[in-house]
């Protein structure tokens, strides 16, 4: 073998390469219900070792500062400022669209009800006091009562006095402003998987004919809250965002500037990853946090068009994806078989793919 072989290295960089600060998802990331994620802490606090650490959550049903016990009682290093919630993004919209001092018609739980009282709100659960906008985040204890009143209040047109003596403004004819802190359809919990806020406002949004604008992932403000927090906001691309759902979490830190991690420990697996449309593909594909540290796998494009990771290599025929070597990680087969496809630059629905890479 030639001392000067062009043979390229199999591994690269770490994901945390060039990384000022790690920001992880909750659900699905951390934990799922009350309990730890298997190699959670114990990687996330190795991590905070020599780069800072946040936490970023959709889940509205939380004070920040809960949500930080939580994770010190799972044994993380985390203080109150080191969660960014939905409820602290959704309290910037709001800002641009009622003064402060308005009343604000809740349906949620605790974490938005403080947030709005912090930034001097008035919290109102009845639609007949006359709110000047809605706000919605998830809460187990929701149901029918409170979706009902969010839509009595969407319904009724608003008067020139419930935004401080002006009736001027964009969609102020379909009605109050509507927030909702996220659109996540599905939430994981220690019983498998339960529907989500996306679900509960999907509700309202039959009854009102409407859609409210949106503070989490995948949509930007919750990332600009994170930005301005962590100092990255002119260069986002030092950030890594670690989440297990490709169209909330990669898609939102995609738009944001971010590199991404899709970790296989939460709702997205490998059969949505395969189909991944393009800007909701990460740039890191891990089984769990353990490999954040390591040496990440070198993707290879070959001559004849086959794609290589490591010592698995996967081509397509035609319209079929044909497993030329399967190497001994099956996370690499994984792997070179969504660059594979990401490259053809056609639907995964056109393709014969072999249950091995999905199952």
């Amino acid at each position: 073998m030639s001392l000067f072989s062009k043979k390229k290295p199999e591994l690269g960089p770490s994901p945390l390469e060039g990384t000022t600060v790690v920001l992880a998802d909750l659900d699905g990331v951390v934990y799922a219900g009350p309990g730890a994620i298997p190699y959670a802490v114990e990687s996330l606090n190795e991590v905070q070792q020599s780069i800072r650490v946040g936490y970023i959550t959709n889940n509205a049903s939380r004070t920040a500062a809960s949500v930080a016990g939580h994770l010190r009682e799972l044994g993380l290093s985390c203080l109150e400022e080191d969660v960014v919630s939905s409820p602290q993004a959704a309290m910037h919209l709001l800002a641009g669209l009622v003064p402060s001092g308005s009343t604000i018609l809740v349906v949620g739980g605790e974490g938005l009800t403080s947030e709005l009282e912090k930034n001097g709100y008035v919290v109102t659960f009845s639609a007949e006091d006359k709110p000047a906008a809605v706000i919605q985040g998830f809460s187990p204890d929701l149901g029918w009562r409170q979706l009902a009143e969010a839509s009595f209040a969407l319904n009724e047109r608003p008067t020139a006095d419930a935004f401080g003596g002006t009736a001027t403004g964009a969609g102020l004819s379909e009605g109050i402003p509507w927030v909702a802190t996220n659109m996540d359809w599905t939430i994981p919990v220690d019983r498998g998987v339960a529907p989500g806020n996306g679900t509960l406002v999907s509700a309202v949004h039959t009854a009102v004919g409407r859609l409210p604008v949106v503070a989490g992932k995948p949509e930007l403000p919750i990332f600009e809250e994170a930005a301005r927090r962590f100092g990255t906001a002119s260069a986002p691309e030092t950030a890594l965002f670690i989440g297990d759902r490709l169209d909330t979490d990669v898609m939102g830190g995609n738009r944001a500037g971010m590199k991404t991690v899709l970790v296989l420990t939460g709702i997205d697996q490998a059969k949505q990853l395969l189909a991944a449309p393009a800007g909701s593909r990460p740039d890191f594909i891990l089984g769990d946090l353990r490999e954040l540290s390591e040496p990440y796998p070198v993707v290879k494009t070959n001559k004849d068009g086959s794609v290589a990771v490591r010592g698995a290599t996967v081509k397509k025929v035609g319209m079929d994806l044909e497993i030329v070597s399967r190497g001994e990680n099956k996370l690499d087969l994984l792997r070179a078989a969504c660059q594979v496809i990401w490259d053809s630059g056609l639907a995964i629905f056109g393709f014969t793919v072999p249950e091995e890479l999905y199952s």
